[in-house]
């Protein structure tokens, strides 16, 4: 099992991850109509690298995560960089109801691999979304499992965008895009991201 907090300190220095975060700020502005108004919230955020990439386009942003170590790492930085739009959250979907605020976008980088039942946590999305609104998931096309070596991990080996697809339609979701976004290497492997793009019709 991943110990998210263990490596939490060292996160940003790794240059793939930072890249990979620039370029799927890139695919989401390609798709969604960003702007000051929209109020947005990351869902497993880590050290907001993601979310970073995308302040100068948003107006409020909450990020979240379970992580208390991920968590500290970010406000740190939001701190430094005196950054008045930007609020850390620890929240946990899984076990925690949902927060009182809405949004008009929702987003995740390679965070929905890791959760159980992801069709629960789509249905908490759609509900924290306002109309109209936008879902952003970023994560892995289906893999053999070598990409997560750890034999406690007890996740998904990425998604089969067909039945992710699905997923999202039963969850209310409409105008379901998926692009390429990253690929990125581990492993001696290369592995490919998706970007999947959803609407909450007005």
């Amino acid at each position: 099992m991943v110990d998210f907090d263990l490596r939490a300190r060292d996160w940003d220095c790794d240059p793939q991850k930072r890249a990979r975060a620039k370029a799927v700020a890139a695919a989401i502005r390609t798709r969604i109509p960003l702007g000051r108004q929209m109020a947005a919230l990351e869902y497993g955020c880590g050290t907001g690298l993601l979310s970073f990439a995308l302040q100068a386009d948003l107006g409020s942003i909450t990020l979240a995560d379970s992580s208390a170590g991920m968590l500290a790492v970010l406000a740190e930085k939001v701190a430094l960089h005196a950054v008045a739009n930007m609020r850390p959250l620890q929240l946990d979907l899984s076990v925690d109801p949902l927060p009182e605020l809405r949004f008009d976008l929702v987003y995740s980088l390679m965070t929905l691999h890791h959760i159980l039942d992801p069709a629960a946590i789509l249905g908490k999305f759609y509900s924290l979304l306002r109309r109209p609104g936008f879902l952003c998931i970023a994560d892995l096309d289906r893999e053999d499992g070598s990409f997560h070596a750890d034999p406690g991990f007890a996740g998904h080996n990425g998604f089969d965008r067909k039945g992710l697809r699905r997923l999202l339609r039963r969850s209310g979701f409409a105008r379901i895009h998926f692009d390429n976004c990253f690929e990125m290497m581990k492993n001696g492997r290369v592995y490919s991201l998706f970007l999947a793009v959803a609407e909450k019709a007005g």
